[in-house]
């Protein structure tokens, strides 16, 4: 371990936050919860001045995907349909999920909750969320 990071607790405490916030496996972490149909896969990776959320959601319209934030977490919900359906000699084979989907990310205080952006582009959503300046 190096020697800034034991004497310095803010470090430790930093890493903890960022462990928590990016460990998406732990079910018992109150961070992130799922509760969907069917759960489009998140990237979510921090950069110099944001953090980016990148989910896929092919086959979703634009128009049936919601985006919220309160209190620092943030909501994705949608739905995903299909339309049709063949039936060729007898059987159908899908396995394509659809139906609706909940996600939802607990984000660090260092965001900045009034200037997220997003864009949705060839079946993936973008979701960029600036930090907020450091009072230094």
């Amino acid at each position: 371990m190096n020697t800034l990071r034991r004497t310095m607790p803010i470090y430790r405490d930093m890493g903890q936050l960022f462990n928590d916030f990016f460990n998406l496996q732990k079910q018992d972490d109150s961070s992130y919860i799922e509760t969907s149909t069917w759960s489009p896969l998140v990237d979510i990776k921090e950069e110099k001045d944001c953090f980016l959320v990148l989910a896929d959601v092919p086959g979703v319209k634009k128009e049936d995907i919601g985006i919220s934030l309160e209190n620092h977490v943030l909501t994705l919900k949608g739905e995903r349909q299909f339309e049709h359906t063949e039936h060729h000699q007898g059987y159908t084979r899908r396995e394509r999920t659809q139906g609706q989907f909940y996600r939802r990310f607990s984000l660090p205080q260092t965001a900045d909750d009034a200037k997220i952006t997003a864009r949705y582009a060839h079946g993936v959503l973008e979701i960029r969320i600036p930090k907020m300046a450091l009072n230094q």
